[in-house]
């Protein structure tokens, strides 16, 4: 028989970026709420702890801060002709576990969605007329525009400390910043990062080829900081340890260094770690959440009453809890209804690496998660798709979130992958190189979904979430020309050698080799419950006590890393909880 634990407010699965704001807003207006975490506690001291976290082995290998595939992992299949087979490696993206889950271990590249990215289909349909959609194409407006989510972004951005340099503010231009992004209403918090030597190199081929370079939103401090709820932030050290890692020094935002330390302690808030949740518990009818299920640390089975559920696992999970718990319809794609599992993307990434001589000096040790310069004249609706064969966009940047010899060490075409001749090969390019990316937006289509596998189960008896989910002809396009126009930047710099990675005709998604973490979609929001799983303020059309703010909501990829919109929304939604639903429990939108 599961314990019974007391009542509260709400409770929260999942403790990464979305759960800490949602706990503290929540806790703001008075309310007592319980977060089950799965993973352990973690803070910087002493789980980030210099020498403790700079680890290579351990972080970059074993994946210390990941979850585990042993407990937890999902299936995964091309197409749904196929049986799907479990990721036993972690390869293609990284889902956190424990305090702070990926949002300890980011990067700390901040972005905003452009206005744009907000009415992607409208706006294709209107410029190009409805048959510029391949079919199958099943991307879909945000019910909410850029001018709603304003005001969160820069809380959020506020909250991070993030460094850059605004480009549009209160609709003035300003120098030095993206004269693509929406209008902000004031400038970052603090100025950017310095720029490295690949960053360098990147504004003289941009500014070459009539582009717009400005410096990458990174959520690592370039400065001293204090931010509004009191927490300080030290100076990034450029310690080369972002990617895959806490941070020792305080320097990139994190839940556990920017919101925990007001959270913890603090009354109304209850943090339970190593809680795996199983379920959502329903009423009999399915219409409301009474709580959730969860094993403890000890494997009891316990029972969580709450009045609201908020789901803020990474964004895979809330779809599988969903599922688990007959939370909304199951999208089906034959027939083409059903919501929840729909609409899954995950986010083109390619790298081209540039090679010189020794008089080229280039320090990969050092790195800055997020610093570094970029631009979006690719991006967006700059793209013309009657032009280029594909809808979207995307952006190329240099970034150097740290390198080191067991992460790899890129060598130049040519080279082989063992040998007395690959130790030549990496000792010439390791002080000598550095890369571009290229990150391009991902389309949502018919049949890329997520469901329950039939075969498959987890290492607590349920059915593993399975991925449907193959590169289709548009991304593939978009891969090869936005690489194309990263090689054609190169040139500019004349290195020794170019190594580019496009996505080739016909290739397929190889789960196994990391491309980003960037995965969307599932339990998308939008404007009409036959074709979305939340409303505009990201609550179940199908269970109203239930919220699911995160990436998972996205109808598509844009050409942005996904954190700083997975922030805005959780705001949102926070907000919409705070001041409509606690006064008047129920839909917030009516079908």
């Amino acid at each position: 028989m599961a314990i019974v634990k007391p009542k509260t407010d709400a409770v929260i699965v999942g403790m990464g970026w979305v759960g800490a704001i949602i706990a503290k807003e929540l806790t703001d207006a008075g309310m007592n709420v319980v977060v089950l975490e799965r993973g352990p506690d973690r803070d910087t001291q002493p789980d980030f702890a210099y020498p403790r976290v700079i680890d290579e082995l351990e972080g970059s290998v074993h994946r210390k801060y990941l979850q585990s595939l042993a407990q937890e992992t999902i299936a995964i299949r091309h197409n749904g002709t196929t049986s799907a087979v479990p990721m036993r490696r972690m390869g293609s993206f990284k889902p956190g576990t424990g305090v702070g889950g990926a949002g300890s271990h980011w990067s700390g590249c901040h972005f905003r969605a452009l206005p744009e990215d907000f009415k992607i289909r409208s706006i294709m349909e209107q410029k190009y007329g409805k048959k510029i959609l391949p079919a199958g194409m099943s991307i879909q407006d945000f019910p909410i525009t850029y001018e709603d989510l304003e005001p969160h972004f820069d809380h959020f951005e506020y909250v991070c400390g993030t460094s850059g340099k605004g480009g549009i503010i209160n609709g003035a231009q300003v120098a030095g910043g993206n004269p693509y992004e929406g209008s902000r209403s004031r400038e970052f918090p603090l100025g950017p990062n310095p720029d490295y030597l690949g960053a360098e190199y990147f504004y003289k081929a941009a500014n070459a080829m009539g582009y717009h370079p400005y410096p990458i939103p990174a959520s690592n401090a370039s400065g001293t900081y204090v931010n509004p709820y009191g927490c300080q932030m030290g100076p990034c050290n450029f310690c080369g340890f972002c990617s895959d890692y806490g941070c020792l020094n305080y320097s990139k935002a994190s839940p556990n260094a920017n919101i925990l330390p007001v959270l913890r302690g603090r009354k109304g808030f209850d943090l339970r770690t190593m809680a795996q949740v199983m379920k959502v518990n329903l009423t009999p009818d399915g219409k409301m959440a009474t709580g959730v299920n969860y094993l403890d640390a000890q494997g009891r089975e316990t029972e969580q009453p709450a009045d609201i559920v908020i789901l803020a696992a990474f964004a895979l999970y809330n779809v599988h809890l969903m599922l688990l718990s007959g939370i909304g319809p199951a999208y089906d794609p034959v027939t083409k209804t059903g919501t929840v599992g729909k609409n899954y993307s995950y986010q083109n990434l390619n790298r081209v690496s540039l090679f010189f001589d020794e008089t080229v000096h280039a320090n990969q040790f050092m790195g800055i998660g997020g610093g570094g310069a970029t631009f979006d004249d690719l991006n967006g609706n700059r793209n013309d798709p009657t032009k280029t064969g594909f809808i979207g966009g995307g952006i190329i940047w240099a970034r150097q979130p740290g390198g080191g010899p067991v992460r790899g060490i890129a060598t130049a075409p040519g080279v082989p992958g063992w040998g007395s001749d690959w130790k030549k090969g990496a000792k010439d390019a390791m002080r000598h190189s550095f890369y571009f990316e290229v990150q391009g937006s991902c389309m949502s289509y018919d049949d890329a979904y997520l469901d329950l596998d039939p075969n498959y189960k987890d290492g607590f008896g349920r059915p593993l979430l399975r991925m449907t989910f193959d590169w289709h002809e548009n991304e593939i396009i978009a891969s090869q020309y936005l690489v194309g126009k990263a090689q054609d930047m190169c040139q500019v710099l004349n290195p020794l050698a170019i190594k580019g990675d496009a996505k080739k005709a016909g290739s397929h998604y190889n789960i196994n080799q990391y491309q980003s973490t960037h995965t969307v979609g599932g339990a998308i929001m939008g404007d009409n419950p036959k074709t979305s799983a939340l409303n505009k303020y990201l609550q179940s059309w199908d269970v109203p006590n239930v919220f699911a703010p995160g990436a998972n909501a996205f109808p598509q990829n844009n050409g942005y890393n996904p954190t700083g919109m997975v922030g805005a929304l959780a705001y949102w939604c926070a907000k919409a909880i705070r001041e409509q639903y606690i006064k008047n429990p129920g839909p917030l939108v009516q079908a």
